[in-house]
This record gives structure tokens, C-alpha cells and sequence, in this order.
């Protein structure tokens, strides 16, 4: 079995983030494969938005406007 890769802490808040973006982008009309599609497609941007310290829904309104 391969050893599993533990992620740092600022990794892992990264990926709460963005769990919480994809769901203000539910809720905001999009699907959650759209969601998800986004936040893969764009995520130089979005990991932008979390080191300026946006909350998870400025940054899905941003990506929504």
C-alpha cells in the first residue's frame, strides 16, 4: 500500500477554503460539477484570493460577477 502524503496545515485551510467557495457557487446558481470545474480551472486565482485574505464568499462573488 503506498504511504499516504500528509498536507501541511496552510494546504489543508486552502482546501476548506475552496470547499466553502464551490458551495457560495452552488448556491449561486451554479452546479456542483460547474463549481468544482471552476475552481480547477482558475485556481492560480483563487488561491490568490485566499492568500489576500478574501472570505470564501467575496470570492465567489467575485468569480460570479
Amino acid at each position: 500500500m503506498a504511504k499516504k502524503e500528509e498536507l501541511d496545515e496552510e494546504t489543508l485551510a486552502l482546501i476548506h477554503w475552496c470547499i466553502e467557495v464551490e458551495g457560495f457557487l452552488v448556491a449561486g446558481g451554479a452546479t456542483q460539477k460547474q463549481a468544482q470545474d471552476h475552481i480547477e480551472e482558475q485556481v492560480e486565482w483563487f488561491t490568490d484570493q485566499f492568500y489576500d485574505g478574501l472570505t470564501p464568499e467575496e470570492a465567489a462573488k467575485d468569480a460570479l460577477a
